[in-house]
C-alpha cells in the first residue's frame, strides 16, 4: 500500500466516523433547534441501528431545545451531580478521575490528542471519546489510525462501559430525547464491537 492509499479514508469510515461524531455533538451539550431540526430528519432502516435512529427521528420532531435543555441538565449536570455520569473513571472503578482517566490520557498523548483549551470536563466522559473515536478514523489528530489501531483504543477506553452508560441513558428517569440518544449509541457500540471483533487478527 502506498501512502497515498493509506491516508484514503473509506466512505464506511467516513461514516462511522459521522455516527461517533454526532454522538459526541448532542452529548457535549444540549443541541439547538437547528441540531433538533437535522435529527429529525434522519431516517432508518430495518436494522436495530436504523429502527433506533427513526425512533431519534420522531423524537427530535417534537421536542423544543429548552425542554431538551432541562433534560441534559436534570442527566448529566444536575444540583452536584446529575442523573448519569457519563465517565470511564466512574462505570469502572466508582469514582471519578481514576486509573480508567490516566490510562487515556496517556493513549491520547500516544495518538497526538490534546485536550481543548475550553473543555474542563475530565476526557474520559462520553462524549469527548466519541468524538476521540471520529477524529482517529478520519485523521482529525494526525494519519487516520490503523484499524488495528482503533480497535485497540476501543477495546480499552469505550467498549468496557459506554454500553452501559447508553443503557443507562435509555432508562433514566429523566430521558426523553436522551433516552432515543441511548438507543443509538448502545445499536451503533454493538455494531463496531461485532466488527472489530471479526476483522481481529
Amino acid at each position: 500500500m502506498t501512502a497515498a492509499e493509506s491516508i484514503t479514508v473509506s466512505t464506511e469510515d467516513r461514516l462511522r466516523a459521522d455516527l461517533y461524531n454526532f454522538l459526541g455533538l448532542v452529548l457535549s451539550g444540549p443541541p439547538d433547534q437547528l441540531l433538533l431540526d437535522q435529527c429529525a430528519g434522519l431516517s432508518g432502516d430495518d436494522t436495530e441501528l436504523g429502527q433506533a435512529i427513526s425512533a431519534l427521528s420522531r423524537v427530535a420532531k417534537v421536542s423544543k431545545p429548552k425542554a431538551v435543555q432541562t433534560e441534559f441538565n436534570a442527566l448529566f449536570v444536575g444540583l452536584g451531580r446529575g442523573e448519569l455520569l457519563p465517565y470511564a473513571s466512574y462505570y469502572l472503578t466508582g469514582f471519578l478521575n481514576e486509573k480508567p482517566l490516566a490510562a487515556l490520557r496517556a493513549d491520547m498523548v500516544a495518538q497526538g490528542m490534546t485536550r481543548a483549551e475550553n473543555v474542563f470536563e475530565p476526557e474520559d466522559n462520553i462524549a469527548s471519546l466519541m468524538e476521540m473515536m471520529a477524529g482517529m478514523i478520519v485523521g482529525r489528530f494526525r494519519a487516520p489510525a490503523a484499524l488495528d489501531a482503533q480497535r485497540v483504543f476501543f477495546n480499552k477506553h469505550i467498549a468496557p462501559w459506554a454500553s452501559h452508560c447508553f443503557a443507562d441513558m435509555e432508562a433514566a428517569k429523566t430521558s426523553v430525547f436522551y433516552a432515543s440518544v441511548g438507543s443509538v449509541g448502545k445499536a451503533f457500540l454493538e455494531i463496531e464491537r461485532e466488527a472489530f471483533r471479526m476483522t481481529a487478527g
